[in-house]
């Protein structure tokens, strides 16, 4: 006698989307073999419904990320990673079957959380360093998380579940959302992304100059919701005092993102908040204070900057391969360090600085 597979959390997705969408019959994409026992993609499956407001468009609901069977983990309040993944993308006319680079993101996402344990929030992005879907001409470079403004968070015999809809946004949105807040910038930009539904062909929000100058407005007066970033490239070799020459301290940054980390360095240390900087294996943590100093130790340098000094730096802080140095007791420098972007295959696709 087999035993009866327990589909808890699947049902009561299940029952969430058909408060939308009624009896209609979804695309569904499973997955033959599980992640767990060695299956290329970590996502049980993806559910696609045809939308037609505010405008056409493939309403995509993930599988996975959440417990669908059984309660396995030990935190009774969450189910999984407390969220499932949706997605908006406009439908042309004469599509009948949603678009697979789109099944694949989501399966992509799926890799990026399991492989790293990071979830998403909504207020999240992510930089996806080239074009979000490969090989289409496209201002949408990252995606932006906010919460699917249809599908309620739900209590499960599992645990709470939020339903979160990725939104592909451009690079000076992601830079604006850096240097704002992600949920400030799409809102006001609402009426170019209705119901943030995905256009590939659609032009920054940032080209209308009315959002512009809310954005404008909502750094100068709130400054940057970013108090953590990841860094790719982020190094940091310590100085070395002799009798007749000292060696400075040198902090290594990669000039991809060396202009958005000065502009967060304003946004946060000139109102009074800290800003971190993590990279593999080391932490970056800047606050300010009236003298410019630094502790370090093997993984975690604390650097305070006066005003003056972090609107030097974040002049200096470009796209550009060099090096400068920052004024303080023990010497430290800043070395703006070469970025090299590579395909899938490892092949170099874009040389920064």
């Amino acid at each position: 006698m087999s035993e009866e597979v327990m589909t808890t959390g699947w049902d009561a997705i299940d029952r969430a989307v058909k408060t939308i969408y009624g009896e209609q019959e979804p695309k569904h994409y499973g997955t033959l073999i599980s992640y767990a026992l060695g299956g290329s993609d970590p996502l049980d499956g993806i559910s696609v419904y045809k939308s037609v407001e505010p405008v056409p468009h493939w309403h995509f609901v993930t599988y996975g990320f959440s417990e669908l069977y059984e309660k396995e983990t030990e935190d009774p309040e969450e189910s999984g990673y407390g969220f499932e993944l949706t997605f908006r993308l406009v439908r042309e006319e004469d599509e009948e079957e949603p678009p697979a680079w789109a099944l694949n993101l989501l399966q992509n996402m799926g890799r990026y959380v399991f492989n790293s344990g990071n979830v998403f929030r909504a207020g999240d992005y992510l930089d996806a360093n080239g074009p979000i879907c490969l090989g289409a001409d496209t201002q949408l470079t990252a995606l932006a998380f906010v919460k699917d403004p249809e599908l309620e968070a739900m209590d499960t015999p599992n645990g709470h579940v939020e339903f979160l809809q990725m939104v592909g946004i451009t690079h000076d949105e992601l830079e604006a959302m850096q240097t704002w807040n992600t949920l400030g910038v799409l809102a006001a930009g609402l009426s170019h992304i209705p119901s943030y539904v995905t256009d590939l062909g659609r032009d920054t929000i940032l080209a209308d100059h009315s959002v512009a100058k809310i954005v404008q407005e909502g750094m100068e007066k709130e400054g940057s919701n970013t108090g953590f970033l990841f860094v790719d490239q982020l190094e940091w070799s310590a100085g070395k005092k002799g009798w007749l020459r000292q060696t400075p301290s040198v902090l290594t940054i990669g000039a991809k993102q060396a202009e958005i980390i000065g502009k967060l360095l304003r946004g946060r240390l000139l109102k009074g908040k800290e800003l971190t900087l993590s990279g593999a294996g080391i932490r970056v943590a800047f606050k300010s204070g009236q003298q410019n100093e630094f502790e370090h130790s093997e993984d975690f340098i604390h650097i305070t900057l006066n005003d003056e000094t972090v609107e030097d730096m974040s002049q200096k802080l470009l796209p550009k391969q060099g090096e400068f140095e920052v004024s303080m007791k023990d010497k430290m420098n800043i070395h703006i360090a070469k970025t090299t972007i590579t395909d899938q295959d490892g092949n170099i696709v874009k040389t920064i600085g």
